[in-house]
């Protein structure tokens, strides 16, 4: 099989431990920069050119498409989609992830547990939206932030509403979330591939810090996972309708608390703490579903 691999940067570890395991398995790895790629749509039928050259011969692809390219990676894949090619993560999932409202709104329709959500459409009455969620401290995100930029804890009322007005007044998107103290920083991943979860780790984050992200400067470490956070974590893949993610959730009192669905997860940190071969998953995955979806063109589910 000719693997494809949507990425912009080939030298990143995710990029190149998914080409090391494409080849390792036998198959031919391919990276295509989704940016560069220019889609054709006419009655004969999707096509999809990178650099000028018709893409017609790739099997599978591995969607790791950025936050900040979410609009274009994401009209790749569906083309991709479109023209019978297995993609390991759907288009629409990957729109639906990066919402973090719509996000939310999913997974407590689903019936998750997750720390108690507020959002308004720039209201004045910072007060309420403060006490909706417990009252301070509190987490104020942004809609689109990643990585645990945009996002700030507001230790007391006062400081939380000054924050608040400071992004309405930036006309920024935000939500405001319930503080889990008992989390003490801490996080937990796992990583769902196919409906079943390869591997998990517990990240903390620096002495003072209270955002867990490894591109924050955590650690993280290898965890056993118990068995109510393997349900919470594969429930939360599934409502999001996610094959390959990476689920966060917070210890606290009242068991595992869903953060976010990451749909485009990072290797680096989950295999370098478990020494387990995550990419491989992932081409294992492809393997196992190629055969029924050869020459057979994908209905794009409905958003």
């Amino acid at each position: 099989m000719k693997i494809a691999v949507l990425s912009r940067n080939p030298s990143l570890y995710s990029t190149r431990r998914l080409v090391e395991a494409i080849g390792n398995r036998g198959h031919e790895p391919v990276i295509i920069d989704h940016l560069k790629c220019d889609l054709v749509i006419e009655k004969e039928g999707p096509a999809v050119y990178f650099k000028g050259e018709k893409v017609n011969d790739v099997n599978a692809v591995i969607p790791r498409i950025g936050a900040s390219v979410t609009f274009y990676g994401t009209a790749v894949v569906r083309q991709f989609e479109m023209m019978g090619v297995f993609s390991t993560t759907e288009s629409q999932a990957i729109v639906r992830s990066r919402d973090k409202l719509r996000s939310m709104q999913l997974l407590s329709g689903a019936g998750l547990p997750m720390p108690k959500t507020a959002f308004t459409n720039f209201s004045k009455e910072e007060k309420n939206l403060i006490d909706q969620v417990g009252g301070a401290p509190v987490i104020i995100k942004l809609l689109e932030g990643t990585q645990g930029l945009g996002v700030v804890l507001a230790e007391t009322r006062k400081a939380a509403q000054s924050v608040i007005e400071a992004f309405h007044g930036l006309k920024a998107r935000i939500i405001v979330q319930e503080f889990i103290k008992e989390a003490k920083a801490t996080d937990l991943r796992a990583f769902v591939v196919d409906g079943k979860i390869v591997g998990a780790i517990r990240r903390t984050g620096q002495a003072g810090e209270f955002r867990s992200n490894l591109h924050r400067g955590g650690k993280a470490e290898l965890v056993k996972l118990n068995r109510r956070e393997k349900s919470v974590a594969l429930k939360a893949a599934a409502a999001m309708g996610l094959s390959v993610a990476g689920v966060d959730m917070l210890p606290s009192a009242r068991g595992p608390l869903v953060l976010e669905v990451n749909s485009s997860p990072g290797l680096e940190g989950i295999e370098t703490a478990t020494g387990i071969d995550i990419a491989d998953s992932i081409v294992d995955y492809i393997e196992r579903n190629q055969p029924k979806r050869r020459g057979v063109k994908s209905k794009l589910k409905a958003s």
